[in-house]
C-alpha cells in the first residue's frame, strides 16, 4: 500500500493511500468470510463463500454487500504505514467503489494520539493483599478430575424416575431417515438433566428395566436454507437397566491405572498445586500491575477530547454486546441486571476513563524514562491476548494491519512492569482486619 501524509492546520494528519489489487481482493475475500460468519453459512467443498451467498440467500454480488467492510479492513494497513498511532479509529474517505482487478484510493484524516504529562513520576506507593492459594481449591481440582472420571454402572431396578440415568437402545427416524445421532445399541442417558427436549423425557419417565416403546417427540432442527425448524422425531427405546454414578476415589491404586506419569496420589496433587500456583501467579502480577496503574492514573494531567471517549465508548460497548450474545442473553435483560440504563451508563462512562487515562499515564511513563520496546514485549503482549497461541495473535495482527496497536499494548505492558518494579510495595497482613474488628467491639 502507498501511503501519503500531509499535516493539516488542526493538528490531524491527512493520510492518501492506495491499495493494490492483491490488498483489495484480500480485503474482500477476507469480509466474504466475516459475512459468511455473522450470517451462518456453511462452508462446502469445491465453492467459494460468494457461490454459497448466492444459492443459500440469492446473492448475486456479495462484492458490493460487503463493500464497506472490506474498506474498513484497508484502514489499519494505512495507519500502520503511518508509524502514527492513531488517538481513535479514523472514517475512511472514498471516491469511488471498490473493485477487484483495480487498485483503491481512500483518504483519512488521522488525529495522532496525545503526548499527556503527569504530576510526578517518582514511585508509586500501593498496598495489595497477599497471595494465598487455598488447599479446598486443590481439592476441587481433583474432585473434579474424579467427576470426568466417573462410571455409570447397573443399579436396582425400578421405573425410571426423573433425574435416574439409565441404559437405552434408540432406533429413531426424522422423514423416513435414521438419525445416527439418536441411533444406538447402548447408551446412558440421565432424565432430567435438558439434554434433550421434554417429550423424549415425558416417554422414558416410567419405564421398566426391558420395556421397549414406540412413540414421537419434536425438536430442534435446521433446514437446507440454514433456517430453524421443529422436526418431529419417530423413536423407538428401550430401557436396559437402571444405573447409578460411581465416583472414583483419587488414591494411589486409581493413579497408577488411569494416571501412571506420576508416582503415586501425592505426586499427582503436587502437580496440581504446581499448575495452580503458576496460574495464580501470573493472575496475582496482574493484580498488581492494575494496582499500580491505577495509582499511576491519578497523576494525570490534562483533557482527553470527546472524539476518543466515543470511540472508546463504542469499542467497550461492542465488545459487550458480542459477550452478552455469546451468554444467550438479550441485551434488555443484561441491562436490568446492572441496575438499570442510568447506572449501567454511569458505570461505561467511568470504565472508559479509567482505562482512557491509565492508558495515557502508563504512554507519559514509557516516553519519561526513555524504554525500548524489544520483539520479546511485544511476544509478551501477544500472550497477554491469548496465554494459550501468542503466535497466532501475533500474526492475525500484523497481517489485519494492527501492528501498531500491538505496539502500544507492548509499551503498556512495559511501563506497568517498570512501575511495578520500582514500587513502594505494601502486602495487608491477612489477619488485621479480623484484629480491628475485635479491637472495634
Amino acid at each position: 500500500m502507498k501511503v501519503t501524509q500531509k499535516k493539516l492546520d488542526d493538528g490531524k494528519l491527512l493520510i492518501d493511500a492506495v491499495a493494490s489489487t492483491a490488498e483489495v481482493s484480500r480485503a474482500l475475500n477476507n469480509a466474504h468470510i466475516g459475512f459468511a460468519q455473522q450470517m451462518g453459512l456453511r462452508p462446502e467443498k469445491d465453492k467459494t463463500v460468494a457461490e454459497v451467498a448466492e444459492e443459500r440467500m440469492g446473492v448475486k454480488d456479495l462484492d458490493s454487500v460487503v463493500q464497506a467492510q472490506a474498506v474498513e479492513m484497508l484502514v489499519p494497513f494505512a495507519i500502520d504505514k503511518t508509524g502514527i498511532l492513531p488517538a481513535y479509529p479514523p472514517q475512511p474517505q472514498v471516491k469511488s467503489a471498490l473493485r477487484r482487478g483495480q487498485t483503491f484510493q481512500f483518504s483519512l484524516e488521522l488525529a495522532p494520539k496525545p503526548d499527556y504529562d503527569l504530576e510526578s513520576y517518582d514511585p508509586v506507593e500501593i498496598t495489595i493483599q497477599p497471595l494465598v492459594l487455598d488447599e479446598k481449591e486443590i481439592d476441587a481440582q481433583i474432585a473434579s478430575m474424579a467427576e470426568r472420571y466417573a462410571e455409570f454402572v447397573a443399579d436396582d431396578p425400578h421405573p425410571v424416575r426423573k433425574g435416574d440415568s439409565c441404559l437405552l437402545a434408540l432406533e429413531s427416524y426424522e422423514s423416513g431417515k435414521q438419525v445416527a445421532g439418536l441411533t444406538t445399541d447402548a447408551r446412558t442417558y440421565t432424565t432430567g438433566a435438558g439434554l434433550m427436549p421434554d417429550g423424549f423425557d415425558e416417554n422414558i419417565i416410567g419405564m421398566e428395566v426391558g420395556e421397549t416403546k414406540k412413540f414421537t417427540f419434536e425438536g430442534p432442527g435446521i433446514d437446507d436454507d440454514g433456517n430453524e425448524i421443529v422436526e418431529t422425531i419417530e423413536c423407538t427405546a428401550t430401557v436396559k437397566e437402571i444405573q447409578k454414578k460411581v465416583i472414583p476415589v483419587i488414591d494411589d491404586e486409581w493413579v497408577q491405572k488411569y494416571m501412571p506419569m506420576y508416582k503415586d496420589a501425592a505426586a499427582l496433587r503436587g502437580s496440581i498445586s504446581e499448575s495452580m500456583n503458576k496460574q495464580a501467579m501470573a493472575e496475582y502480577e496482574n493484580y498488581k500491575r492494575n494496582i499500580a496503574a491505577g495509582e499511576l492514573a491519578k497523576r494525570f494531567k490534562g483533557r482527553i477530547a470527546d472524539e476518543v471517549y466515543e470511540a472508546m465508548s463504542r469499542n467497550l460497548m461492542n465488545s459487550l454486546r458480542m459477550q452478552v450474545q455469546q451468554q444467550n442473553m438479550t441485551w434488555e435483560q443484561f441491562i436490568e441486571q446492572q441496575g438499570g440504563e442510568q447506572q449501567f451508563n454511569m458505570m461505561m462512562m467511568m470504565q472508559t476513563r479509567q482505562m482512557l487515562v491509565q492508558g495515557y499515564a502508563l504512554d507519559a511513563l514509557f516516553r519519561h524514562e526513555g524504554l525500548v520496546v524489544s520483539d520479546e514485549d511485544v511476544n509478551e503482549a501477544c500472550r497477554a491476548m491469548n496465554p494459550q497461541s501468542p503466535l497466532s495473535v501475533r500474526r492475525q495482527m500484523e497481517e489485519s494491519g494492527r501492528g501498531f496497536a500491538l505496539r502500544e499494548a507492548a509499551e503498556r505492558i512495559k511501563a506497568n512492569k517498570w512501575l511495578l518494579e520500582h514500587a513502594k510495595i505494601t502486602v495487608k497482613d491477612p489477619k488485621a482486619p479480623k484484629q480491628e474488628e475485635a479491637a472495634a467491639e
